[in-house]
């Protein structure tokens, strides 16, 4: 299925995200502010992590492969909490990217399951 880097499938990943957060969240107030904070509570690195952990039962073998090397490239963030949940939100945006480029209807699914958990 990979046939791109995964730093790639994680930048795809991040935009679609953001814009499957940004549909629903446009529906709920016309206030610019509202509209930040609710869209940053939801694409946060540590709710994307969250969101991952929620997921990871419906992941066959190869998507749990592919979290795990996407968890483990280097990243940008010094301290080490920090760079947990990052590391696990940009395997999260890793998945997104991927089912995104690959397989819309696994996209649709994953996100449906996520809807629960949003920060509505």
């Amino acid at each position: 299925m990979e046939e791109m880097n995964l730093r790639n499938y994680a930048y795809i990943g991040d935009a679609v995200w953001e814009l499957f957060i940004r549909e629903k969240t446009v529906r709920l107030t016309n206030n610019s502010t509202k509209l930040h904070k609710i869209t940053t509570a939801n694409v946060k690195a540590s709710f994307q992590a969250e969101l991952l952990h929620n997921i990871e039962n419906i992941l066959t073998d190869e998507e749990k492969d592919i979290v795990r090397r996407a968890r483990n490239l280097p990243i940008p963030v010094g301290r080490r909490q920090i760079q947990a949940e990052y590391r696990l939100a940009t395997a999260f945006e890793t998945l997104i990217g991927l089912w995104f480029i690959h397989d819309k209807n696994r996209l649709e699914y994953a996100c449906s399951l996520t809807e629960e958990y949003l920060n509505f």
